[in-house]
């Protein structure tokens, strides 16, 4: 029986024919009258909304087998449509479809038994003995917190007792969904529907693991401190300078422009809270040590597979593999792919 525990959380590797696309002009501004704590600033970038087509697809081939990946964004524009008629269309005609490596972690309590550990499991995302926030943080990021949950969160006295880690995820996810923007995948639920419309197989690669004594391992992770102080205050760094900026990306992502995601680089907060969860010794002897390159190598062999037995498979990935240079698409470049940009 699959279950997933709190070190998991974070744990998301978190994703095209070019076919000629217009964007939609209709754009609105998303109004807040909430009163501005003091060192809030006030947004200035346009949420779009409407009809937008996305960006188009990465064409990847070696010999006459392609691989189309659509690159997904997070977060986006809440009032977005998305009009996704050409990934449907390249679904159609694909033989396969390729999703992102996924984390199964797996117990043999059954099913009523996991579910008897629901309760262990919120009792792990608190601080050891009873700690709130302003016991972990120094009282000049324990400030910056307060500012930015009063205006995104409010008065909520039980996210003091939570983990760095828990509480700045938990921030993170209200502040964007205030600002007119969304963490949900709009892409994929689409290419599943595409893919039962079409009787299309997906290929799921997986890295799975198997924990033995699931209770007494939420017990220890729940007693184990955890180095997760740069994540809470990239977080905080990301919340104060980068909001406009996720609003641009988002934005950037809905009509297309690719060129503008390549230009508005920011520093990722879920690489350090990815590292303070399973750089924690508990993670560590579960299974979890170096988890990101071993999911990204199960990507790439399921790619390669693809590749030599398919005329065409369509994948995706979030943006940030297909951008950076450390990302999947250099990985399939340095193995002798052709790699075409939208």
């Amino acid at each position: 029986m699959r279950f997933i525990f709190p070190m998991t959380l974070l744990l998301g590797l978190a994703s095209f024919p070019a076919f000629p696309q217009t964007a939609s002009q209709n754009q609105t501004v998303e109004e807040d009258d909430t009163p501005l704590p003091e060192g809030v600033k006030v947004l200035d970038v346009m949420v779009v909304s409407g009809a937008q087509p996305g960006p188009g697809m990465w064409k990847v081939s070696k010999g006459d087998n392609v691989l189309w990946i659509m690159g997904t964004q997070s977060p986006l524009p809440q009032k977005m449509d998305w009009v996704s008629r050409n990934v449907e269309k390249t679904i159609a005609q694909s033989d396969e479809i390729l999703f992102e490596t996924s984390v199964s972690v797996s117990t043999d309590r059954g099913m009523f038994g996991n579910l008897m550990l629901i309760p262990s499991l919120y009792g792990a995302r608190k601080n050891p003995n009873d700690q709130e926030l302003k016991d972990v943080l120094s009282p000049g990021l324990y400030k910056r917190w307060s500012v930015l949950k009063a205006k995104y969160i409010g008065h909520d006295n039980g996210i003091e007792k939570w983990r760095p880690v828990f509480a700045a995820q938990e921030l993170y996810e209200k502040a964007i969904k205030k600002s007119g923007l969304s963490p949900d995948n709009i892409v994929r639920p689409v290419v599943v529907d595409a893919a039962d419309e079409y009787k299309k197989k997906i290929i799921r690669p997986k890295i799975e693991l198997k924990i033995e004594k699931p209770k007494a391992v939420i017990k220890e992770f729940s007693k184990t401190s955890l180095a997760d102080i740069d994540c809470f205050a990239k977080t905080m760094d990301r919340l104060e300078t980068d909001l406009n900026g996720m609003i641009e990306r988002g934005n950037a992502w809905a009509v297309g422009d690719i060129e503008s995601l390549k230009r508005l680089s920011y520093t990722d907060q879920n690489v350090s809270c990815i590292t303070a969860l399973t750089n924690a010794a508990i993670s560590q002897k579960n299974g979890f040590a170096d988890i990101r390159p071993k999911a990204m190598a199960e990507w790439l062999k399921a790619a390669d597979a693809a590749l030599a037995r398919n005329k065409s498979t369509f994948a995706i990935l979030p943006m940030s593999d297909m951008l950076k240079p450390t990302g999947l698409l250099a990985s399939l470049r340095a193995k002798g792919y052709a790699v075409e940009e939208p």
